[in-house]
């Protein structure tokens, strides 16, 4: 992927698949906002 330079905001990423994305994204060199909630 080509994601340099690139923001990404991703929503439930505490865990799971979300986390597993961001942590995709960072290694492909995008910036990561995340949104999680708890309870």
């Amino acid at each position: 992927m080509r994601l340099k330079d690139k923001i990404a905001i991703i929503t439930g990423g505490s865990c799971g698949i979300g986390f597993a994305t961001a942590d995709k994204f960072l290694k492909e060199g995008a910036t990561v906002v995340l949104a999680a909630s708890s309870k």
